[in-house]
């Protein structure tokens, strides 16, 4: 997605929100296809997992702490299984074809990947915070 200079949300600058979009309109088209062929359903599940990934890394990036925050882009990790899942079922009844699933499970992949590793970079930032506290504190008391 192209950066622009209007940017209100600190979300909006986060690789994993904007790649998170670009692989919800993927499912979007996937859904568009399901309703082709009348399963309504199915494409419902489909959307509401897809945008679940840029929604939740959104919602998080407004929390006031970052453990809130790693939470909420745990439920944005989760919702990249559940996006694959879905696809490679859709597979297997053959409502989409391969190409599709192999595309987009590696996008989701990706994502996943991601999304690990943006939580481990907060989680580790906490804890040098933390640590550092506790070595101030330590020497401030000796």
């Amino acid at each position: 997605m192209e950066k622009s200079k209007g940017i209100r949300f600190r979300f909006e600058n986060l690789d994993i929100w904007q790649r998170a979009c670009q692989i919800a309109t993927k499912l979007f088209s996937i859904a568009d296809m399901l309703e082709e062929k009348k399963l309504y359903r199915f494409a419902d599940q489909l959307r509401g997992a897809g945008l679940s990934m840029p929604n939740n890394i959104a919602e998080g990036s407004g929390s006031t702490s970052k453990k809130e925050f790693i939470q909420f882009l745990n439920i944005a990790r989760r919702s990249t299984f559940e996006n694959a899942s879905m696809v490679m079922m859709f597979t297997k009844d053959k409502l989409i074809n391969e190409d599709i699933k192999d595309e987009v499970v590696k996008d989701l992949d990706e994502l996943c990947r991601m999304i690990t590793s943006f939580s481990r970079s907060l989680n580790v930032s906490k804890e040098l915070r933390a640590k550092s506290f506790n070595s101030t504190e330590r020497r401030a008391g000796s």
